[in-house]
Parts: structure tokens; C-alpha cells; sequence
């Protein structure tokens, strides 16, 4: 039929996911992702991926999720002369809006700030952001959403629909299904990230049909996770010992999906009286804040348990009375006034960028503080090297000593783990299905997914390499 796949982002390595489905030289564009790690190297590879983007032949181009690591560089497609449909859900094209808006606002907030330093020792800085506010309002102005299950055909041989992948609101696995004028057919799935059963607020990920070839991610590929109960069990441990101890709990975490988890878990916590109802909870992200009021209008992605609580009982589970979302900066300086245990939920997720590093300063060189590891910290990152306990860190280039309690509670994790893919591919009739191509993890996750998957008695696994194409037929 003439098809290929390839992948020009997140082959053998986790973030800036971008693959091509190519049918007879025309492209299928799924995810346009930015790169996250240790700052100055996202910033280099980032203006690496927007020199190497090229819109020739882009049909059309489909966004799987709003996370940064997927949707960050679509603007720059835009820019570049994109002037095609980028397919998407309702919860997908809000909440990516608000993420290429902050990401226009914050690089234009750092050129500023690189002039300044540059002006101020008689140089001229002659660098530009990647791309601004008028390409991301652009972008946005190019989605289509489509809802679940609600078939659209991206050209007369290739019909998409969307399912829910349940890993964030919004979330969706793309089925391809490509019919030539022979009458040949074939179903081609892109995951994007895959999520997991049981999760709180979202649903679970949809039933699917057969595919014929599978892309799926592999983040969590060598790792199980804690069960639920176990995990929310813990974070009351953790906030009762720190509370007790007269300390903070920091965490970092992303703005969209993460922080509306937990402030979900610490509501049922409050409730239940599981953990002292005057210490004082903080969501300092004027982003998560935004993408919370996001949550609250795409109640068509709720699970039936919220459903019943935000839809029929008007109770919202984004806010009780502990709770405090902060916007301003002087709201989030004001936290480190407060005596006693606090709890605070900040961005960045992997301790890169944002107010969380302001938080962490305060905390980092007192033992009665706990810092609290909930989600995927990259190599090198700042947040991996707290997860690991290096007993000095660097935050604003300056040596702390870590000296607070370092917990981590990976059960929150909204990746799917390798038992948990196994099971969602084992579902499928196996022997339709010709092919799996791993994207979107490290080398040792990829390796032990593959083994993983073989053990079931899954053909043609690969691991996708960076701009390799691979045949589909």
C-alpha cells in the first residue's frame, strides 16, 4: 500500500514526540512535541527540533494529548507555513492553547532577561524566541476538534477516530484505518501515551479495535507501580510524619493531570480526616490554576465516580476549604511567611524551571522537611538527582545540601507500566497484528518492554530509531 512510519522524536529517548505516518508521500504528522529535560539542553535541542521541522507534503497533523512533550513545537509548524487542520479532542485543544500560550510568554520572558545580562557587560544579545504569542494564537486557530469515537476522514483513504487513552483529560489513541482502491485495508493505532485503569477524575483507556500495527510509548516499559490504595495510604503517611515534625511537604509537580490528581487525593484525605484539616494546602502554577478552570468545563471526560460527585451533587473536586491556588508572585513569596506544616504543589514537574525551585530553596537544608517525588524525573534533571539523594544539589547554579526527607510515590503516574501495557496489547487478536514500534522511553525501559511483550507472544516488536522508516504493509 505504499505505507511507512517513522519518527523524527522521542526514538529511544522520552520527550518531543513526533512520528509521520507516510501513504504514498503523503505525511500524516501524530504529536509535534517539545524536548524537557536539564534547561540549556532543552533549549538547544528545542531550536534544533524547530530548524529540522518541515510542513512539505503534511496533510494533516493529529495531536494525541496537550502535554508539553507532545503539542510544545506546534507553533512552529505554523510559523514554518503550516496552513492544514491539526486534529484533536475539545479537552486536548483547550488545555494545549493555554500550554503554547505560557511556553510564547515565558520565552519571550527569558530573551528579555538574556538582554538585560547581556546590555549590562556592553554586548549585544542577537538571539529570538523559538517561536511567540501570534504563532501559538495561530495554532490554535488551526485545531479541529473531533470527540471520541466520532470518525473523520483526513483524506479519501485514511479515516481517523479518536479513543480515549485515559492518561490525562482529553488523552486519545489515534486509529488509522487506511483503505487503498484496490479495497486492500489496513488499521495503523498511534497511542500517543497510554494511561491506566482506575485512575481518579479521567476514564479508563478504551477498548480499541484490532490494530494491524501498533506505536505505543514505553516511559514506564521496565517498571511496575504501587496500587492506588497503597499510594493515596502513603501520601497521608507522609503528610502526617512531616506535620508532625513541624515541616513542609514539597511538591513538584506538572501543572496538567498531576496536580489535579493530587489536590483529588488530598480532598479525599481532608474529608476522611486522614490527614489534620488546618494545615494549609497550596497549588502555586498560575498554569495549573488556569488548567484546572480547564478540568471543570470537560466534564464529557470524567469518570462515573466524578461524574456522580462534580455533576449531580455539585461538589467540585478541585476545591475544599484547606485549598489555596495562588497566581501572583507575591502570593507565592508570601507562602514562605507561613509557620508550620503547609503543603505545596508547584511546577515544574522535574524541578527545571518555575516557582518550584524558589520553593525548594527554602526547604532543601531543613530535616524536617520532606520533599515528595510523584511523577517521571528525566535524566540529569534536578528532580532526579533529588530522587536519587545526591547529598549536594545545584538549584540557581548554587550548591545546597540536601538535607530534607526525599519520598517518592510513583503510583501517580499517569503512564501506563510494562504489566499494564501487556495487558492492553494482550487484548488484541494477536495474530492480526503484524507489528509494535516502541517510542517514548529509555533504552533499559525499551529493552525490558520488548522482552515483555515477546513473553505474550507479540510479533515484530521494534524499537524505533530516530528517522528510520519502516515498511507497513
Amino acid at each position: 500500500m505504499g505505507i511507512k512510519f517513522y519518527s523524527r522524536g522521542a526514538a529511544q529517548e522520552v520527550t518531543g514526540s513526533r512520528h509521520y505516518l507516510d501513504y504514498n508521500g503523503q505525511k500524516i504528522q501524530i504529536d509535534c512535541g517539545a524536548y524537557q529535560g536539564r534547561r540549556q539542553e532543552s533549549e538547544e535541542k528545542n531550536r534544533a527540533i524547530a530548524r529540522d521541522i518541515n510542513v512539505e507534503s503534511v496533510e494533516a497533523v493529529i495531536l494525541t494529548h496537550a502535554h508539553f512533550d507532545h503539542s510544545g513545537m506546534l507553533p512552529v509548524l505554523i510559523k514554518n507555513g503550516y496552513h492544514g487542520n491539526i486534529y484533536a479532542t475539545p479537552a486536548t485543544r483547550d488545555l494545549a492553547s493555554l500550554i503554547m500560550m505560557d511556553s510564547a510568554k515565558i520565552q519571550a520572558r527569558d530573551i528579555e532577561y538574556l538582554k538585560h545580562r547581556f546590555e549590562k557587560k556592553g554586548k549585544v544579545f542577537n538571539g529570538d524566541v523559538i517561536y511567540d504569542e501570534n504563532d501559538a494564537i495561530q495554532a490554535s486557530n488551526q485545531f479541529l476538534t473531533v470527540g471520541y469515537k466520532r470518525p473523520v476522514f483526513l483524506t479519501p483513504e485514511i479515516k481517523l477516530t479518536f479513543y480515549d487513552a485515559g492518561h490525562i483529560l482529553g488523552s486519545s489513541v489515534a486509529v488509522f484505518d487506511i483503505k487503498d482502491n484496490t479495497g486492500k485495508e489496513l488499521r495503523f493505532v498511534a497511542s500517543g501515551d497510554l494511561g491506566r485503569k482506575n485512575k481518579p477524575i479521567i476514564r479508563d483507556p478504551d477498548k480499541i479495535p484490532d490494530p494491524d500495527y501498533l506505536v505505543i510509548e514505553s516511559t514506564y516499559g521496565d517498571r511496575l507501580h504501587e496500587n492506588y490504595d497503597d499510594a493515596e495510604k502513603k501520601l497521608g503517611e507522609i503528610i502526617r510524619a512531616t506535620a508532625k515534625r513541624g515541616g513542609r511537604v514539597i511538591i513538584p509537580a506538572f501543572a496538567i493531570e498531576r496536580t489535579q490528581e493530587l489536590v483529588y487525593h488530598l480532598h479525599l484525605l481532608t474529608d476522611r480526616k486522614e490527614i489534620p484539616d488546618d494545615i494549609p494546602i497550596y497549588v502555586d502554577s498560575p498554569m495549573a490554576t488556569n488548567a484546572t478552570s480547564i478540568f471543570r468545563v470537560h466534564p464529557e471526560c470524567y469518570d462515573a465516580e466524578t461524574n456522580e460527585a462534580f455533576i449531580k451533587h455539585h461538589k467540585n473536586p478541585f476545591g475544599f476549604n484547606a485549598l489555596r491556588y495562588t497566581t501572583s508572585v507575591e502570593d507565592s513569596k508570601r507562602i514562605n511567611d507561613i509557620k508550620g506544616p503547609v503543603i505545596i504543589i508547584s511546577a515544574d514537574g522535574m524541578c527545571e524551571a518555575g516557582r518550584i525551585n524558589h520553593h525548594l530553596v527554602q526547604a532543601i537544608e531543613k530535616s524536617e522537611n520532606t520533599i515528595l517525588i510523584v511523577g517521571f524525573m528525566a535524566q540529569h534533571t534536578l528532580g532526579r538527582k533529588i530522587q536519587e539523594k545526591q547529598k549536594v544539589v545545584k538549584i540557581f547554579g548554587e550548591p545546597y545540601n540536601l538535607k530534607a526527607q526525599v519520598e517518592s510515590i510513583d503510583s501517580f503516574s499517569a503512564h501506563a507500566d510494562y504489566n499494564e501495557i501487556k495487558e492492553y496489547i494482550g487484548q488484541f487478536d494477536l495474530e492480526k497484528l503484524k507489528g509494535v514500534f516502541l517510542v517514548h522511553g529509555e533504552s533499559d525501559s525499551q529493552e525490558n518492554l520488548k522482552k515483555e511483550l515477546k513473553s505474550i507472544g507479540v510479533k515484530g516488536v521494534k524499537i524505533a530509531k530516530y528517522g528510520e522508516e519502516y515498511e507497513i504493509d
